[in-house]
């Protein structure tokens, strides 16, 4: 993949004044309006449509009723905390096209999608499970194993179960090393101390032999100065365009850290300037999106870890993402890629986008992901495989 630097581009994902980031904020507006206005909003289109159809399908108001009251409730069981009104709204528009169809089908339909609703805001967003990923290299011949522990987009709301679960599921695993990249907070929660504290109690009980280390995410959601709060009394390094020597044994590895704008014709230099290309060293980049792949990969990068997307947050089977908010699409919106010799790993993430977007997630469970890194006569040169967290 070729890199482009997308200097001509007008706005790019994760910036204020992007299209995305214009829709979220106009739908978190939705929720000013007083409950008795908005239960007409979901009955009268229902009702109409019923008129003009037939009287069952006004049901369907019912259910965008039920849809409400299941999301209104998820802030109360602290699950996530967004408002509900945008995404009742939404749903709704998804729901009446069904409504057409012959009855009982359309009444069956309507029920499945109620209990999509509960997997996708109630159940998935809590799945937290650990990915496995192996990367052999011969530049880390003669050197024992490493074990890395990659994380990001915590999106800190307010605490919730999963949060808890995550530092267990971490310190189980008994990395070497922790890394996270970037995306402390919710959009929603940028100003907000209760979210500092949340975010802090997680990295605070974070440690590894080599360290923790992390890097900002998008600017809007992670001003240095907050950030810098957040980490205040930990044992985490944040690595603002820095190079760091991981050291076990007679090679070290190199990290690099690097705070993202989400402009590569702004990142791609300074990355240039941390690395000596090709390094000698096994170099892994830490950087919040997966859109510097193909600069990493021109200066010899070897492992890029990054996050960002989200998996898209709300996947299509055999599809994938509908957004996939990165300036190359499809092509690296989650998972394992390989360009040249620089293998890129875009986790799936924690959390979920703040302001007026939905708290949902749907086949893009949140993920940890544990790296093996190694020597080229370890074994293979990779692997992966996922498991539900227990912990």
């Amino acid at each position: 993949m070729r890199p482009h630097d997308f200097r001509d581009r007008r706005s790019f994902p994760g910036l204020e004044g992007g299209p995305f980031e214009l829709l979220v904020t106009w739908a978190e507006r939705i929720d000013r309006i007083p409950d008795p206005v908005f239960a007409l909003l979901l009955l009268i289109p229902a009702s109409l449509f019923g008129w003009a159809v037939a009287w069952d399908r006004a049901l369907v108001g019912v259910y965008a009723l039920g849809d409400w009251i299941l999301l209104a409730a998820l802030p109360r069981r602290r699950i996530s905390f967004g408002p509900p009104k945008a995404p009742t709204l939404l749903l709704l528009l998804l729901r009446l096209p069904f409504a057409l169809l012959p009855f009982p089908a359309h009444l069956a339909l309507q029920s499945a999608g109620t209990v999509l609703v509960i997997y996708g805001f109630w159940i998935e967003p809590q799945q937290l499970g650990v990915t496995r990923q192996r990367l052999r290299s011969s530049k880390l011949d003669g050197r024992p194993s490493l074990r890395m522990v990659h994380f990001g987009d915590l999106h800190m709301e307010r605490s919730t179960e999963r949060d808890r679960r995550l530092v267990s599921i971490i310190h189980s695993l008994q990395p070497d090393v922790i890394l996270f990249s970037g995306d402390f907070l919710s959009y929603s929660c940028v100003q907000d101390p209760e979210a500092w504290a949340a975010a802090r109690q997680i990295f605070a009980a974070l440690s590894a032999p080599l360290g923790v280390f992390a890097v900002s995410g998008s600017p809007p959601v992670d001003p240095e100065d907050v950030v810098a709060q957040i980490l205040e009394g930990t044992h985490v390094r944040w690595l603002r365009d820095e190079r760091v020597s991981l050291r076990r044994g007679p090679a070290p590895i190199d990290l690099v850290g690097l705070g993202c704008t989400h402009k590569p014709y702004l990142d791609a230099p300074r990355l240039a300037a941390l690395t000596v290309c090709p390094p000698e060293n096994f170099t892994i980049l830490l950087y919040h999106s997966p859109d510097l792949a193909p600069h990493a990969a021109e200066c010899g990068i070897d492992l890029q870890l990054s996050g960002h997307t989200h998996g898209g947050q709300v996947r299509l089977p055999f599809f994938g993402a509908i957004y996939p908010s990165s300036l190359y699409g499809k092509r690296l919106e989650v998972g394992r890629r390989q360009l040249g010799a620089t293998t890129l790993y875009v986790t799936r993430g924690l959390g979920l986008e703040g302001k007026g977007a939905p708290r949902v997630r749907f086949l893009s469970r949140p993920e940890v992901t544990l790296w093996e890194i190694g020597g080229s006569e370890s074994g293979p040169a990779g692997s992966s495989s996922q498991r539900p967290s227990r912990d």
